[in-house]
């Protein structure tokens, strides 16, 4: 008898749980079929939603619109895609991409300009127009990178077609220079390399930095002559 009872209010409970959720359902398809209270629904075709695709416009960059100018002791030779340029300190030569084209305007200047309207292209010209440009400073009047080196005993020196550093280590360092590049010492811890192509100094440059970094606290290491170091402070002393 209680078992029963119990099953009896089991069953009421579940109706009552159950009716809202029947009664908005059958809400939701009388509403979506007109099925039921007499709703009508409208067969009339739907306008459709047209979208409009934006066009990305490539602007112009301003270093690559600016003209390349050509000194008078410096010869270009032009062929397709490639260039050469020779001068009193060399010969450099580079190719460009599709994307970018070099013209001679008039003479002692060259202009490079975008083939195509792309994004990439956008890019492309600006970085050709500063490489070209590279390349017509760097035969006649040529780069250089100076480095400092900063700690006691630290030292270079030039043996021969070798750069040899005293940075603390159990042996000196010996870098073998690159052809076309020229290194001097002055006072035992000032470094210049100089040459005609920009990327190989900076590149042979950024070797012997690596050696020994500057650290923060002191300063000590291979910097660039116009690099800034930020100190941090050291460990302060336990409070008495």
């Amino acid at each position: 008898m209680k078992s029963s009872l119990l099953l009896c209010l089991y069953f009421i409970n579940l109706r009552n749980l159950t009716s809202p959720l029947l009664f908005y359902f059958s809400n939701l398809t009388s509403g979506f079929f007109g099925e039921r209270n007499k709703l009508r629904v409208s067969s009339a075709p739907t306008p459709r939603v047209g979208f409009t695709r934006k066009v990305t416009e490539c602007k112009e960059s301003r270093i690559g619109k600016q003209p390349v100018v050509v000194p008078s002791n410096v010869t270009i030779n032009l062929e397709g895609q490639d260039i050469k340029v020779k001068g009193p300190l060399g010969e450099l030569g580079l190719t460009y991409p599709r994307e970018v084209l070099v013209e001679r305007v008039e003479d002692g200047i060259l202009r490079v300009r975008k083939a195509v309207e792309t994004r990439r292209a956008n890019q492309m010209h600006g970085l050709f127009r500063t490489l070209t440009d590279n390349l017509v400073v760097g035969v006649s009047k040529g780069f250089d990178k100076k480095l400092q080196l900063v700690g006691v005993g630290y030292r270079a020196m030039v043996e021969g077609k070798e750069l040899v550093l005293n940075l603390g280590f159990s042996h000196p360092v010996k870098m073998a220079i690159p052809e076309g590049l020229t290194v001097k010492v002055e006072e035992n811890t000032r470094i210049t390399v100089s040459g005609s192509d920009k990327s190989e100094i900076g590149q042979f440059a950024a070797s012997i930095r690596r050696w020994r970094p500057p650290e923060p606290y002191k300063g000590k290491g291979i910097k660039y002559a116009d690099e800034i170091v930020r100190r941090k402070e050291g460990k302060a002393g336990k409070k008495k």
